[in-house]
């Protein structure tokens, strides 16, 4: 697996950013949605990763700076295909380490609480984060749950 820098602009990851989006709309109402889409992901303000083997996008995560310490991990995706194979926890510890080296102490992040979002809670716990309050401008939502570590 090697992950890279993604410029977004392949058709690949405009298209598993669009699955990403809509796979949302069944388990939390539009106001409860905080992903990213395409454009926004491209602020400077957004490092964003992909993951490929043999020419195939497996997977994609980003992080966006909050302020000069805190970053928060947006746009986590593994393709349908390559579940359980490692790629969500390769790209989550890639981010760790990117974010780290940008300087940053702490990254944290927003995923959903009902019972869809178990494996990505469970990945997150396992890689050292801990529940928290909302954080940046985030408010209490019986959708939400935030996570956050320090680097």
């Amino acid at each position: 697996m090697r992950i890279v820098r993604d410029d977004l602009r392949g058709p690949e990851i405009a298209a598993m950013l669009e699955a990403h989006l809509k796979d949302f709309e069944p388990h939390s109402p539009p106001e409860s949605r905080h992903a990213l889409d395409l454009d926004r992901l491209r602020r400077p303000e957004i490092h964003f990763f992909s993951a490929w083997e043999d020419g195939q996008l497996l997977g994609c995560g980003a992080f966006k700076r909050l302020n000069d310490e805190h970053a928060e991990i947006k746009s986590m995706r593994t393709d349908p295909a390559h579940l359980r194979k490692g790629v969500a926890t390769a790209l989550v510890a890639h981010l760790i380490e990117e974010a780290r080296a940008a300087g940053f102490e702490r990254l944290s992040l927003e995923t959903g609480s009902v019972t869809h979002f178990d494996p990505a809670r469970k990945l997150y716990e396992a890689l050292g984060f801990q529940y928290c309050g909302p954080f940046a401008d985030y408010v209490e939502d019986a959708f939400s749950v935030f996570m956050t570590r320090t680097l």
